[in-house]
This record gives structure tokens, sequence and C-alpha cells, in this order.
């Protein structure tokens, strides 16, 4: 190896290190979206389970125990309600975090999830 390839190498290098760089931040924004797809159902789930075994308001422990199981960094809202059939369902909707703004913000992920009424 000359000199000369020592330099070239360097300048490769550089040229290709931006490019690992948006693969890697592309990755983390897919595992993200991916986290967010299994933090909804969880909490929905929660919810259902919840509002299915509350005696008094159950459309308040559905929400307060839905939306307790999603972390403070994710925006997100419970919609609790009796469906037919004596069963109890909750929809969580949550908004996907973004590492780079204006990627991404419009696009919520809804968890559903029913249990049927214990009384």
């Amino acid at each position: 190896m000359d000199e000369r390839d020592r330099g070239q190498t360097v300048i490769e290098f550089v040229g290709v290190v931006p490019l690992i760089l948006l693969l890697l931040v592309a990755l983390w924004q897919c595992a993200l979206v991916g986290y967010t797809f299994v933090l909804a159902g969880n909490a929905a789930d929660e919810g259902a389970r919840a509002g299915a075994a509350a005696e008094g308001d159950a459309a308040g422990a559905c929400r307060t125990a839905a939306l307790r199981e999603v972390p403070s960094s994710f925006e997100g809202a419970a919609v609790c309600g009796e469906s037919g059939g004596g069963m109890y369902r909750a929809t969580v909707t949550l908004k996907i975090p973004v590492l780079i703004p204006g990627v991404l913000n419009s696009l919520p992920v809804d968890g559903t999830a029913a249990h049927v009424k214990e009384r």
C-alpha cells in the first residue's frame, strides 16, 4: 500500500459515515414504531381488564389503568366503553415519538382489546 492509497481510504470512510448514521437513525425509528404498537396493545388490554372488573366508574378505571401503562414520553388517549355481548372494550391511541421532526408526525397507533364483564 503506497501513500496515495492511504488518503483514498480516509476519503471513502468519510463519505460512507453519513450513510451509516442515516441507516442507524432509520432503524431506531422503526424500533420506536414497533414499540409504540406493543405499548398501545398492552395499555388497551390493561384498560379493558380494569373496566371489566370495575364496580363503580368503569370508564374512569379503564382510562386510568390504560394510561398508567404508557410512559410519559408518549402522548396517548384511551376510549373505553361497553360493547355488545357482555364485553368491555378499550381502545388506546398513541402518537409515535419521532427522532426527526416532521417525519411520521401524524401517524397514530391504535391498540384495541376487549374482556368479558365480570358482573
